[in-house]
């Protein structure tokens, strides 16, 4: 799994013009599955998404995580993190999970996040998209499951 994750004032997403999923100040979290992703993984990298400390404290310091602030996410499902770039142009997207387990993952990611208590608002799945954000830093980060072995633990 891959995750881009940004710290945002406010964020919202669009499918055909209507509003899907609104937050204010947060996380926007875009979100992939890749191929050998399997479901014990999901708790463990989102235990450490939602933990990160990306919130700023009373000294201007990388202190604070989501839930200290009480932070909001918006999970957005974007494949396209999982091409790969190295050759040609065009990218290659073999390494993506095929869209019904992604779905799966997306939708069960989205289940755990409320289920420990985060406000989560999210787009569609597999639709095409139009996020507005405006990114508070600008802070982003990239969290990539293939760098998280020693974080594997359950909450």
């Amino acid at each position: 799994m891959k995750a881009v994750i940004q710290r945002v004032r406010n964020a919202s997403v669009k499918v055909d013009g209507t509003i899907k999923g609104e937050i204010n100040h947060g996380m926007l979290v875009y979100f992939s599955v890749e191929a050998d992703d399997t479901f014990d993984m999901i708790e463990p990298f989102l235990d450490k998404l939602v933990h990160l400390r990306i919130f700023e404290d009373e000294n201007e310091k990388m202190n604070l995580s989501l839930d200290k602030i009480g932070g909001e996410i918006l999970f957005i499902s974007q494949f396209t993190l999982a091409a790969n770039l190295d050759r040609g142009n065009r990218p290659d997207f073999a390494n993506a999970k095929a869209p019904g387990e992604a779905e799966r993952f997306y939708e069960e990611g989205i289940r755990i996040l409320k289920g420990w208590g985060y406000p989560v608002s999210s787009g569609v799945f597999g639709a095409h998209m139009q996020v507005e954000y405006m990114n508070d830093g600008p802070v982003t980060f990239i969290l990539d499951s293939k760098n998280l072995a020693r974080f594997r633990k359950k909450r």
